[in-house]
């Protein structure tokens, strides 16, 4: 029998609200203890909670949800509480001394919703980057995931390897009658299942929407990378003097610009002599982000533009920038707001869409394994082959969504979970 598990749910006290849940075989025995019996099922009450002394706790709204058919798969409880410390620590204690609960270690109320069905592998990693998600593109790009779409385009997929095998089954099954053969849009059912996977693989990966695009400020010496990227912020966060090489090491910070997850890196100004030991570290460190940044402003002579990169005319209010590249001023805001437009715009080419599913690292790989399988599947040789080769087809995207999942990879998921999700 497993655990019964308890956890506050809701943000950490003090708030207007908190949340306690527990989920479990025990989940209705506790309840019952604590409110002098179980509420109707699925009607909210107002009880006077009390802890096994005796003592009250709270009046708090109380909420009984039998299993299967709950959040968790299991038998389901909530307390909806005054959010003060003091209640709220009071009340967990009171789980806490009950036999046969536990607290719930981050991920699992999660955990036990996949493990029980009631999500799959993919809704479940949309959920994780839905609770991280601090932009609106990251927002709506996660609610796709955890809302099923994605899984229910793998489902559509897998239902159609079915559909292709059982023909080759058939065939195979009646081999000695003449008149049994494929369909003649089998062929082409294959190849436009192929190409729909292999179209969606090719999509950006959903962690640069996770993660953020990194945008690197790159120059020489004094360029005013750093001014740049404090006006970017709206806040002082780099150092900014007249002396040359102050930047000394990598510096990034996450910001929203748009609704786009962005990642600004100021790094150390490039030059070729008079740099310290530890200045060129810097250096170093600097040339690396040019080379993966995904976005790389620079702010330096245009005849030293790197691949790819945005010229910056920097300074524009000095008259001391270049002829060339857009002008931007961080201390008269001249040309900033020119420079976020280019940065959402160049941003947005290179994030996955967000009104179309995407894969993360670990879907695009089981996908591609999938699309290889149904390459595979010869019809004009031997039928076995191609038979085990949509069974290859579907296994892969069976793991895509989670059926035989490894612990190790499922511990890694959930952990990122805070305690009470």
């Amino acid at each position: 029998m497993a655990d019964t598990i308890y956890a506050l749910s809701s943000g950490a006290p003090p708030a207007g609200i908190g949340v306690i849940r527990i989920s479990g075989p025990r989940a209705g025995e506790a309840l019952s203890l604590m409110a002098g019996g179980l509420p109707p099922p699925r009607s909210p009450r107002l009880r006077i909670l009390r802890n096994g002394e005796g003592d009250a706790l709270d009046q708090a709204l109380v909420m009984w949800f039998a299993g299967p058919n709950t959040a968790t798969g299991e038998d389901l409880a909530e307390i909806h509480c005054h959010g003060g410390r003091a209640v709220v620590a009071a009340l967990l204690a009171a789980l806490s001394s009950m036999d046969g609960l536990r607290e719930a270690e981050p991920g699992e109320f999660t955990r036990r919703a996949f493990s029980n069905g009631r999500i799959d592998l993919a809704e479940a990693e949309g959920l994780a980057d839905l609770l991280s998600a601090e932009t609106e593109l990251q927002r709506r790009g996660a609610l796709l995931a955890a809302g099923g779409d994605l899984s229910r385009q793998i489902e559509g997929w897998r239902d159609r390897v079915l559909g292709l095998a059982a023909s080759i089954e058939a065939v195979i099954d009646f081999a000695d009658e003449d008149d049994v053969s494929l369909p003649a849009s089998f062929s082409r059912e294959l190849d436009e299942l192929i190409g729909e996977i292999r179209a969606t693989s090719q999509r950006p990966a959903t962690e640069r929407l996770r993660d953020g695009i990194r945008v690197v400020l790159a120059g020489p010496p004094n360029a005013g990378k750093s001014s740049l990227f404090n006006a970017l912020l709206s806040d002082d966060a780099a150092i900014v003097t007249s002396e040359a090489g102050t930047t000394r090491d990598v510096l990034e910070r996450p910001v929203s610009i748009g609704g786009v997850p962005l990642v600004l890196v100021d790094t150390a100004g490039m030059r070729d002599s008079g740099a310290g030991a530890i200045e060129e570290m810097g250096i170093e460190r600097a040339r690396k982000e040019v080379a993966n940044g995904h976005i790389v402003l620079w702010l330096g002579a245009p005849d030293e533009l790197p691949f790819g990169a945005i010229q910056i005319s920097a300074k524009s209010d000095l008259g001391a920038g270049q002829s060339e590249g857009l002008e931007v001023s961080a201390v008269t805001g001249f040309g900033l707001s020119e420079l976020t437009d280019v940065l959402v715009e160049k941003a947005r080419e290179i994030l996955p869409p967000v009104d179309q599913i995407a894969f993360n690292r670990r879907q695009r790989e089981w996908a591609q394994t999938a699309a290889q399988s149904l390459v595979d599947v010869d019809t004009h040789s031997d039928l076995l082959i191609a038979a085990e080769n949509l069974r290859a087809a579907r296994r892969a995207l069976d793991r895509l969504v989670g059926r035989d999942s490894t612990e190790e990879m499922l511990d890694a998921l959930f952990g990122r979970f805070c305690i009470g999700k």
